[in-house]
């Protein structure tokens, strides 16, 4: 079946009863997670809704990661800790120290034997999921980093931070390959004293030629969360300007979490004072082709390997399921 974002509807809506901030797919089987406010993981089988709460963290769960085979869960929360838990247990198996204040966001190798992770003390660092050692730390970000993803195979490292640096490492080396702008999508208010914006997400197209990074552009008032989501998106091979994505109403929000489908078009979730909405994007257009309110602020999104699934998590405590496929009709007699 393929996907039709025109279609998109809502297929379970999953509930919990604290704020959740991230979202996973597992990426076989039946599950989805979430990582809450609460200090909590929840599981869910999207077959049975069953729903199964994981404690471990000591704060907000801000990052959420499975190896490929959806054998081992990693998460990372506020308490700057990764745990690494059998994606079917509830206790974890390894508690790891791994950054000084919130972990941002974390990514686990193409082959499952190594997790890399970045935090609000501007180092991103790469684990051993075998027996939890620290195998090489990557300095350079001079602001919290927001997003990591391994690339190429498991061969590069792709990190982006508040500023709006996004940078690409050779993992065999360690070094610094190459470096993109996203500038546009950080703001330094003056008044408020406050560094805003950043990179919150990054995804690469289906042939790995161009990035496309979310966050906010036009913030007037970053203290009252006043600014518009956007993405940048990036010709990896011919580096240069980026070319903004935007919805073309005045819709206030944050871009939190963008998606590259594997037919070539983007998906955006945006939350903030203008509530929730998925966005559609073609590459080579500047503003959405189709929209969808999501009924309360998301704060995460993730895509199912089918390409037909989205999960949103969201403010309210709900994970919702979104299909890009029509509806089933009624069975009739």
């Amino acid at each position: 079946m393929t996907a039709d974002p025109l279609q998109t509807h809502l297929a379970k809506d999953l509930a919990h009863n604290r704020p959740l901030v991230c979202c996973r797919f597992a990426p076989t089987g039946p599950f989805a997670f979430a990582g809450s406010e609460d200090e909590s993981i929840l599981r869910w089988n999207l077959e049975t809704g069953e729903k199964t709460q994981l404690k471990g963290h000591q704060s907000w769960v801000f990052a959420l990661d499975l190896t490929s085979d959806a054998r081992t869960l990693v998460s990372g929360g506020g308490d700057g800790r990764l745990l690494v838990w059998p994606a079917d247990a509830t206790e974890p198996s390894r508690s790891i120290d791994a950054h000084h204040g919130w972990i941002n966001a974390l990514s686990v190798s193409p082959d499952g034997s190594q997790v890399a992770s970045a935090g609000n003390d501007r180092m991103v660092r790469l684990w051993s999921l075998a027996d939890g050692s620290l195998q090489a730390e990557l300095p350079g970000h001079e602001r919290p980093v927001y997003a990591v993803r391994y690339a190429d195979s498991g061969r590069t490292l792709i990190t982006a931070d508040l500023l709006g640096r996004i940078t690409f490492w050779d993992l065999a080396t360690r070094a610094e390959i190459r470096r993109l702008d996203a500038a546009k999508l950080y703001k330094y208010e003056v008044g408020q004293g406050v560094d805003y914006g950043g990179v919150r997400d990054f995804s690469l197209s289906p042939d790995a030629c161009r990035l496309a990074a979310s966050g906010l552009i036009e913030a007037s008032n970053p203290l009252g969360a006043v600014s518009n989501p956007a993405v940048l998106l990036f010709d990896i091979t011919n580096p240069g300007e980026p070319t903004l994505l935007r919805p073309k109403d005045d819709i206030k929000g944050v871009g939190w979490g963008v998606r590259w489908h594997p037919d070539g078009f983007l998906i955006l979730v945006s939350g903030g004072t203008g509530g929730g909405w998925l966005w559609f994007f073609k590459p080579d257009q500047p503003n959405e082709f189709h929209k969808v309110n999501l009924t309360n602020t998301g704060r995460s999104l993730d895509l199912h390997p089918d390409g037909l699934r989205l999960a949103t998590a969201h403010h309210d405590g709900h994970l919702r399921i979104w299909s890009l496929t029509p509806r089933a009709s009624a069975s009739s007699g």
